[in-house]
This record gives structure tokens, C-alpha cells and sequence, in this order.
């Protein structure tokens, strides 16, 4: 893309993003028992709002997850969370079942507080309290093999991280990519193909992002062997390696299977 190309295609994109609305409920909550410790398990769900959400995540999280959210988000956003009140551990009484209402109501007005912050729920602490315990899981089968298991994770937390990324589209990317190699490998190319298409559209005047090249290369892969274009996805391999040459490129595979490994 030339420089006024460039300018043009940031200047499109900023008129089309939509602020998406997004609304916490904390539906339910159980008490889990272990050997060494019992604790309380939230389920949080999240819908956006302004319209039907057949999207709708669902995810469970303890207090200790709200309560490390918090003190992640008191080294970078101080000033900017100041009001916002965090639910106080109580030293007695946290597995009553008053006190577990109370504190879903409380748990519940955090999560809304924290998201009316632009910064807040722009930031990656925020964005992976939400989605990384999920991803974590879903890249670790993709590591083992699991692939139908990886991707029904996926499938399910996704949607959510687009939501919660739609200022950045490019932090989607390693998701979808994970997806289509999932798909590639239990052999349904349609479904990697249509997957892979979304990826680049995140990556539209962002040459430069590490997963474009191997991206384009599966994609040109998946265009011959499905009887579509592959010349013209060729031709984009062809001229990304010529502006950024490697002497070893990760395969698609290699590159999304080092992701979420701490």
C-alpha cells in the first residue's frame, strides 16, 4: 500500500468501528471443595447489547481471579479506577449464601465500572481476565492434537474476544488462525479456508504482522486444494517475502502452537 492508500484505509476503518456494548451478569454461583482449599466459582456472562446476541459467553471465574484483575489493573490504571469499588475479602462468613449474593451483585457492578473505562477495557489485563483462561486451554489441545476439542473452546471464547478486540482487530488473529489449523488438520478445508479469510481481513494493511506470511502461505494451500484462486494469494506470499525475506519462516502451525505457553 502506498502512504495515501494507507491513510485512506485508517480513515475508512475509523469511521466503521462501532463501540460494541457490552453487559455483565454474574448468573450463578458454587462452592467447590478441594483437598487443601474451598472456594467460590462465579459464572459470569456477557452479552452485547443494542441487539439479539446469539453469541452470548458464558465463563467462570473465582474471587482470586477478580481479586489478581485488581491488583494488575492498580499498577497501570491507578488513577483511572479510583472509584471504582473492588468487593473486600471478609475474613468469616464468605460461603453463606447471603454473602455470596451479595458479593455477585458486587462482582457484577466491578465488571461494569471496569468496562465503562475506555482505557480499562481496551487494556490487555482486562481483555485477559475474559478470554486468556479459555484460549490457554483451547492452544494447549491444539499442542496435543486435540483438535476438535481446541476448536469447540475456541468456537465458544472467540466470539467474546472479538467483541472485546474490535479497536484492534490484529489481536484476533492468533485465535483464528489456531481455528484453521484445527480445521486443516481434521480435514474439513472449507470451514480453514472460510476461517483464514477472516484472519487476513484483521490484517488488511498490516503486511508487517508476523502471522501474514505463514497466513498467506496456508491460505494459497488451501485455495489449490479446494479448486479457488490461489494465483492471486500466491502472488501476496510471493511479494510479502520479497519485502520481508527470511532465511527460515514458521509454518502457520509452528507459529500458532508457541502461543500461551506461560
Amino acid at each position: 500500500m502506498t502512504t495515501r492508500e494507507l491513510q485512506e484505509y485508517w480513515r475508512t476503518q475509523k469511521c466503521c468501528w462501532k463501540h460494541v456494548k457490552l453487559l455483565f451478569e454474574i448468573t450463578s454461583a458454587r462452592i467447590e471443595e478441594r483437598k487443601v482449599s474451598k472456594f467460590v466459582m462465579y459464572q459470569i456472562v456477557v452479552i452485547q447489547t443494542g441487539s439479539f446476541d446469539s453469541n452470548k459467553a458464558v465463563l467462570e471465574r473465582r474471587y482470586s481471579d477478580f481479586e489478581t484483575l485488581q491488583k494488575k489493573l492498580l499498577k497501570t490504571f491507578r488513577e483511572e479506577i479510583e472509584d471504582v469499588v473492588f468487593p473486600k475479602k471478609h475474613l468469616i462468613g464468605n460461603f453463606t449464601e447471603e454473602m455470596i449474593s451479595e458479593r455477585k451483585l458486587a462482582l457484577k457492578e466491578y465488571l461494569s465500572l471496569l468496562y465503562a473505562i475506555r482505557c480499562v477495557r481496551r487494556s490487555r489485563e482486562f481483555i485477559d481476565f475474559l478470554t486468556r483462561p479459555e484460549l490457554k486451554e483451547a492452544f494447549g489441545c491444539l499442542r496435543a492434537g486435540q483438535y476438535t476439542k481446541a476448536l469447540d473452546i475456541l468456537t465458544r471464547v472467540v466470539p467474546l474476544q472479538e467483541k472485546l478486540t474490535a479497536h484492534c482487530p490484529a489481536l484476533l488473529v492468533p485465535a483464528l488462525c489456531a481455528k484453521l489449523v484445527c480445521y486443516r488438520d481434521l480435514e474439513r478445508p472449507a470451514e480453514a479456508f472460510a476461517v483464514g479469510e477472516r484472519a487476513l481481513q484483521c490484517l488488511q494493511a498490516r503486511e508487517g504482522h508476523r502471522y501474514y506470511t505463514p497466513l498467506l502461505d496456508a491460505m494459497a494451500r488451501l485455495a489449490y486444494l479446494l479448486g479457488k484462486d490461489f494465483v492471486s494469494l500466491q502472488k501476496r506470499l510471493e511479494e510479502s517475502q520479497l519485502r520481508k525475506p527470511a532465511l527460515r519462516g514458521f509454518t502457520l502451525k509452528e507459529l500458532t502452537v508457541q502461543e500461551y505457553l506461560s
